[in-house]
This record gives C-alpha cells, sequence and structure tokens, in this order.
C-alpha cells in the first residue's frame, strides 16, 4: 500500500490545477487568430474638424452631419473650375462628334 501512496502523494492537486491551466491557457492563445488579437474596440476619437477629443456616441454624430453636409452640396460645386469647364468640352466633343462622326 506504501508503493501505492507514493505515486499518490507526489502529485498534488495543486500542481496538477496549475499544469492544467498551464496547459489551457498556451492552448487558447495558440488558438485565437491574430486577426482577433489585434482587434481593438475605440471608446474615444478626435473630431476631424478641429482634433478634440470626441467620444464613439459624439462621433458618430459628428460624422453624420458631415455626411448629410456634404450630400446636400451641388456635385458641380464639389469640382475646380478648369475641370468644370474640361468636363463641359468633352461633353461638347461628345455632342459634335454624334452630328460629325469623322471630327
Amino acid at each position: 500500500m506504501s508503493a501505492i501512496a507514493e505515486p499518490l502523494d507526489s502529485i498534488s492537486p495543486i500542481n496538477s490545477l496549475t499544469q492544467t491551466s498551464v496547459n489551457l491557457s498556451i492552448n487558447l492563445i495558440e488558438d485565437i487568430p491574430e486577426e482577433v488579437l489585434r482587434t481593438e474596440i475605440y471608446t474615444e476619437a478626435r473630431s476631424p474638424i478641429d482634433g478634440k477629443l470626441l467620444s464613439a456616441a459624439e462621433y458618430i454624430e459628428l460624422d453624420e452631419s458631415l455626411q448629410a453636409t456634404i450630400n446636400n452640396i451641388p456635385p458641380r460645386l464639389l469640382v475646380s473650375e478648369r475641370l468644370q469647364k474640361l468636363i463641359d468640352l468633352l461633353k461638347l466633343r461628345k455632342l459634335i462628334r454624334q452630328v460629325i462622326p469623322f471630327f
């Protein structure tokens, strides 16, 4: 009985539990993909207007208001005058080519 009792005495529940938890933690770390480990949840952001710190809700509100403002601007005003003239000339050229194909 002493031969059976010695191996059981040498293995304490604390050592086996620690070894098991170390093995589990090593396995869990190895199983998580790098993409998941690199993800972060941002709770603060900076304003694109003046660089002030904003909460996530404030940033979303500001972003939505900026998008609404940009969507209300006519596309013609978003382009420089030089580019507008070039576009108009290209439209005129397309019209002339439809009337006179060899031009």
